[in-house]
């Protein structure tokens, strides 16, 4: 059984929160790291062979950060709160959230606030859902079956992504232990429909630029906000819609502001890439299966906004079952509703992009911001066609980054026996390394065992059996992931060690959320992750008369808090949220 002890606030300094400040993340001499900033290549030997994907990439020395924790810009002090009321609700500042201490796995010991030491700092980003609202092979009519099928907000995802990219820029390092923040990790789902414009405007974001989230017409919006059908938002029209009679506001000239460019910083961390099944398949779920038409669809003049509700209900239905992983049905579907199709501006950028596209675009100098190069993937990837990899944080701590994503087809996840065995090669080379793994799937969300259609002969492996294999070693410590778009801590305890597998919330739906962690030995034969949950640098209130780029991440915000049916759980439990998570020392 769980035991929950909670905490109000933060810790206090500690007497070795100098060595931190250091930012000292200096490799020894025998590490196999293989890709530095400079774009530099060293051995990857201590992790697997090379031709496997092995890749160990080199994160860049830390920015220099005061020696005290601080909660401010984290939901340690404050969240977005709901005023009360009926209909449509309004954001406001709320309480901030307590720290819980989990003692599931180690008992905490008094006095390690004065003995701990930071190990590493991180923050992870996950399920960013970069959109390309206009695309003609969204889902919007879904909404026919059920109102939660489509998101108001989805024209303002990379407005709430770049607020989100400003909240990390101005941490003053780690809430907890004031170490800096060594690197930052987006665990996947980082585009939402597996369109070359939405990997652009991600990897733009990141690494900083200027994105102009429009694609088809340059001049003006089309799609379903403007099409005069009553079951969406109507922002700028007169329309009395079905959201506005629930509440939602009319904006004169939102869509005009939803498609102006807008400026990225860019992380100034270096950060990290992990693929998620939005970023692998079209839809997040439909393998290809040889067919140009869902392709030829995508970069085409038609769109379909509006089906029956009964056959809206079926196709979800199949989605959801997984009864049609190649998206064949999916595709006779759409050609029995061509002439339902609205005509809109075709636009190569739609076109789906393949798993090598995806590894050069992340190799691209244009998307390097603060690198380091290829942000964890390597010409090696390129050439065995491979999207997984590690990467020395440093002497003690390594990270490994997994490709989830199941080729077969479905939005469930499962890895090859290759990557299995890879995985259990590079924790057995590396004994003496704390081991973080990142993943997009979840341990429950790994039930997809559909072969590759590229390694027919290759099995597939669950969520259980990973779990199993990074049980048997004593020097993992934790399981990143995301997926699931909700905050979950579960403990795990396996043959030789254990470790805490940490979900965190998406930054598509409400609340919004990324996630700090921090590893420290506590200098008693336990060790600590510390989990800090910061919202995007948007305002709490939104202003209906600021249609900026930041009055408009605030109203992705609250948009996300009043989509109807939505659920109201993603925030997770206290002890899923701002955490201590106490766990024996290898």
């Amino acid at each position: 059984m769980s035991r929950i002890r909670s905490v109000a606030g933060s810790t206090g300094p500690h007497r070795r929160s100098l060595l931190a400040a250091t930012g000292a993340v200096a490799l020894s001499a025998g590490a196999g790291y293989a890709l530095w900033p400079d774009g530099g290549t060293a051995s990857a030997a201590d992790s697997g062979s090379a031709a496997e994907g092995a890749v160990l990439a080199s994160s860049r020395q830390a920015p220099a950060a005061p020696l005290a924790p601080y909660t401010r810009g984290t939901t340690v002090a404050a969240v977005a709160d709901a005023r009360r009321g009926p209909g449509y609700r309004r954001l406001a500042e709320g309480p901030g959230w307590r720290r819980v201490v989990r003692d599931d796995l180690a008992d905490p010991r008094s006095g390690r606030a004065g003995r701990r030491t930071p190990l590493v700092s991180f923050v992870q980003l996950t399920d960013l859902h970069i959109i390309d609202a206009q695309h003609p092979l969204r889902l919007e009519y879904l909404r026919a079956a059920g109102v939660n099928a489509w998101r108001p907000q989805e024209a303002l995802t990379v407005q709430g992504a770049v607020a989100l990219v400003e909240r990390v820029n101005a941490l003053r390092g780690a809430p907890v232990t004031g170490s800096p923040l060594h690197f930052a990790m987006t665990t996947g789902d980082n585009t939402d429909n597996n369109a070359r414009s939405e990997l652009e405007w991600f990897l733009t974001v990141l690494s900083g630029g200027r994105v102009t989230p429009n694609t088809g017409d340059p001049r003006h919006y089309e799609g379903v906000q403007n099409s005069g059908l009553r079951q969406y938002w109507h922002p700028d029209s007169a329309l009395r819609d079905a959201d506005k009679q629930r509440g939602f506001p009319h904006l004169d000239g939102f869509l005009a502001a939803a498609l102006r460019e807008v400026n990225s910083p860019g992380l100034n961390l270096p950060w990290y890439s992990t693929v998620g099944n939005h970023d692998a398949m079209p839809l997040g779920c439909y393998a290809s299966h040889g067919d140009s038409y869902l392709t030829d669809l995508a970069v085409g003049g038609r769109k379909l906004m509006d089906v029956p509700a009964d056959e809206a209900y079926r196709l979800r239905q199949t989605i959801s079952k997984a009864t049609d992983p190649e998206g064949v049905r999916y595709g006779d579907f759409l050609k029995a509703h061509a002439r339902s199709m609205r005509s809109v501006t075709p636009d190569e950028k739609r076109a789906p992009f393949t798993p090598a596209e995806y590894l050069r675009a992340h190799l691209d100098p244009a998307y390097r911001g603060p690198g380091p190069v290829g942000h964890g993937y390597s010409a090696d990837n390129l050439d065995t066609g491979t999207q997984y990899y590690t990467f020395r944080v440093a002497d003690d701590v390594l990270g490994i980054s997994l490709d989830t994503t199941d080729p077969g087809g479905h939005y469930t996840g499962s890895v090859g026996t290759a990557q299995l065995r890879w995985l259990e090669r590079t924790l057995r080379a590396n004994p003496d390394a704390y081991a973080i793994v990142f993943s997009h799937h979840t341990s429950t969300s790994m039930h997809n065992t559909r072969r590759d259609p590229a390694r027919p002969g290759e099995r597939r492996h669950t969520g259980e059996e990973v779990a199993a294999l990074l049980g048997r070693h004593r020097n993992v410590v934790a399981w990143v992931n995301g997926h699931i778009h909700r905050n979950a801590i579960t403990p795990h305890t396996g043959s030789g060690g254990t470790f805490w597998e940490i979900s965190t919330a998406s930054h598509v739906e409400f609340p919004q959320l990324a996630r700090v962690i921090e590893l420290v030995d506590n200098k008693d034969g336990t060790l600590s992750l510390f989990t800090t949950l910061v919202e995007s640098s948007a305002p709490h209130r939104t202003d209906f008369t600021d249609l900026s780029q930041t009055g408009l991440a605030a109203l992705y915000r609250e948009l996300s808090f009043n989509v109807p049916g939505s659920r109201t759980d993603l925030a997770g439990d206290p002890g899923d949220r701002n955490t201590e998570l106490v766990l024996k020392k290898r």
